[in-house]
C-alpha cells in the first residue's frame, strides 16, 4: 500500500502520522510511506534580494525541522519513511503528488468539526478534496483506536460509490488491523412520516405499517447486498445495520454510539466549486461526528 502523509509540523498532520504508527499489521506489511512538506513561496520582491541559494537553504531547512519528528516517530513504531517537499500552495503540491505518485490513500490531519459545513474542514483539506479522487483519510482531532484492530463502520447508500468503498477495504485490508470489525450501514428514509391529506384535508398515514417495513426491507436489502456479498466472497465477516431517518445524521449518531474507530464512505468525485466536493450525506457526517472519516471517491 502506498500513502501520502502531507506533514506541516501541527498537532493536526501528528494524528495523521500518530494513526499510520498504531498500524501494526499494516507496518508488518511494509507499506511504502512518503511524507510530504509543503513550503509556501518566498515573496518575489524578498527572494531576489536575498538570492537563489539561500531561498533554496530555506526551503530545505524549514522542511526538514517539520518533518523530523514524523520521521522519528514512524521510525521508533518500526516504519520507515521516505521524505520530500515542495514549494507552493498546500492543496495544489498535496493533490499533484497524489496523482502524480499513484498513492492508494492520503492521510491528513485536518481541524476540528462544527456546526456549519463550509467551516468542518481546514482550507488544505477543502483544497486537496477539490483537486483529487484518490482516497482521502481525514483525523480531526480523535487519536489513534486503543489497538491495532479496528471497529469500522461502512456506509453504503445503493449507489457505485458504496461498492467502490467496500472494494478499497477489501482490498487494502491490513490498514484495519489483524482482526478488524466490519458493519456495513444504511439508512432508510422514514417512510413511517408520510402522510397524505383525506378528503376533509386532514393527515393520514400514507402506509400501512406492514408496507412500511417491506418498503425499508426492500430498500435496505438493495443497498446493502451487493456489499455483503462482496465480504462473504472474500471470506471476511461483515455485520449489517439497518438505520431510518435522514442518513448524514443517523450515520454520524450511529458512528458515536457504537464508538466505530474509523468509517467509510463512498462520495461522488471531485468539482470546481468546494461546497460540491463531498456529497451532503458526508457533508452531515463530518458535520456530526469527530470519528476518522475515509473517503473513497472514484465509484
Amino acid at each position: 500500500m502506498k500513502i501520502l502523509v502531507p506533514v506541516d509540523g501541527s498537532k493536526y498532520s501528528r494524528a495523521a502520522i500518530d494513526f499510520i504508527a498504531s498500524r501494526a499489521t499494516l507496518i508488518g506489511a511494509s507499506p511504502d510511506v512518503l511524507l510530504l512538506n509543503v513550503q509556501l513561496e518566498v515573496p518575489v520582491r524578498a527572494a531576489r534580494l536575498i538570492g537563489k541559494a539561500a531561498v533554496a537553504s530555506y526551503y530545505e531547512d524549514e522542511s526538514k525541522k517539520a518533518l523530523r519528528g514524523a520521521l522519528a516517530a514512524l521510525k521508533r513504531a518500526g516504519l520507515g519513511a521516505a521524505s520530500d517537499y515542495a514549494v507552493g500552495h498546500p492543496a495544489e503540491q498535496i493533490a499533484r503528488r497524489a496523482d502524480d505518485s499513484g498513492v492508494d490513500l492520503v492521510a491528513m490531519g485536518s481541524h476540528g468539526h462544527g456546526a456549519l459545513a463550509s467551516l468542518l474542514l481546514g482550507s488544505v483539506t477543502l483544497g486537496v478534496l477539490g483537486r483529487t479522487t484518490k482516497p482521502l483519510l481525514l483525523l480531526r482531532g480523535h487519536g489513534p483506536a486503543p489497538g491495532d484492530s479496528l471497529k469500522v463502520g461502512i456506509a453504503v447508500d445503493g449507489s457505485g460509490y458504496g461498492i467502490a468503498a467496500a472494494k478499497y477495504v477489501l482490498k487494502h485490508l491490513p490498514l484495519f488491523g489483524a482482526r478488524p470489525r466490519f458493519t456495513v450501514i444504511h439508512a432508510v428514509p422514514d417512510f413511517a412520516g408520510s402522510a397524505m391529506p383525506d378528503i376533509a384535508g386532514m393527515a393520514l398515514p400514507a402506509y400501512s405499517a406492514q408496507e412500511i417495513e417491506a418498503i425499508e426491507r426492500q430498500a435496505f436489502a438493495k443497498a446493502v447486498d451487493p456489499v455483503k456479498a462482496l465480504f462473504d466472497a472474500a471470506g471476511v465477516a461483515v455485520a449489517t445495520v439497518c438505520l431510518s431517518g435522514a442518513a448524514g445524521d443517523e450515520i454520524a449518531a450511529f458512528a458515536k454510539k457504537k464508538r466505530l474507530d474509523l468509517l467509510v464512505m463512498g462520495s461522488h468525485g471531485y468539482g470546481a466549486i468546494k461546497a460540491a466536493v463531498l456529497g451532503s450525506v458526508a457533508q452531515r457526517v463530518a458535520a456530526r461526528c469527530a470519528t476518522p472519516l475515509l473517503l473513497v471517491r472514484e465509484a
